[in-house]
């Protein structure tokens, strides 16, 4: 597959997402993220090198990367430290695409709230908060995550459920957490 391939393009991830639907988005589902991956692993590599960083400048381009870096690895990858691999790619992309207001331009509220899901992945407390400022507006589910989300960076300076996949030692408070059912991603 080659950058100039039709398949390789903004356009593909995108309508490959849509007609997923929310009903596959956040699931596992081991036959999709086959499917997945098949069909755009070679995009991601390619973005996660930054080979495709000429396509944040619009707004499907960005939403097609943020697709490629943030949901892509979580599907693809499960139980592995590569899910986590290009969080902080997807996150500068997503600044970028936020400040630039490229999320605006996507009518899909579902669709749009992939601009948002990077803050919402990540465990620097300032962008939480940013992540809880932005899903305000993307719907009271997209909001509830985001406070849960942010909540835990709160009070433990990152996500105890990766610490074993990242190697980390959990903290005696992480453990219990995490022991009492806490978010397990």
């Amino acid at each position: 597959m080659t950058l100039q391939d039709t398949r390789f393009s903004p356009r593909a991830v995108v309508d490959f997402w849509i007609e997923a639907g929310p009903q596959k988005w956040f699931k596992k589902d081991a036959a999709f993220d086959a499917q997945f991956k098949a069909r755009f692993l070679a995009a991601h590599e390619a973005a996660a090198r930054g080979a495709l960083d000429g396509w944040a400048a619009d707004a499907q381009g960005a939403l097609a990367l943020l697709l490629l870096l943030d949901q892509f690895p979580r599907n693809v990858f499960r139980n592995d430290p590569r899910t986590y691999a290009t969080d902080g790619k997807a996150i500068a992309i997503a600044r970028q695409a936020v400040d630039a207001g490229l999320d605006k331009q996507i009518d899909d509220p579902g669709l749009r709230a992939f601009f948002y899901l990077p803050f919402m992945h990540s465990e620097s407390l300032a962008d939480q908060e940013r992540s809880v400022v932005l899903c305000e507006h993307a719907g009271p589910e997209n909001l509830r995550f985001a406070k849960h989300h942010r909540d835990i960076v709160a009070r433990f300076g990152r996500f105890p459920h990766r610490n074993a996949l990242l190697g980390r030692e959990s903290t005696p408070q992480e453990q219990q957490f995490l022991s009492e059912g806490g978010f397990s991603g």
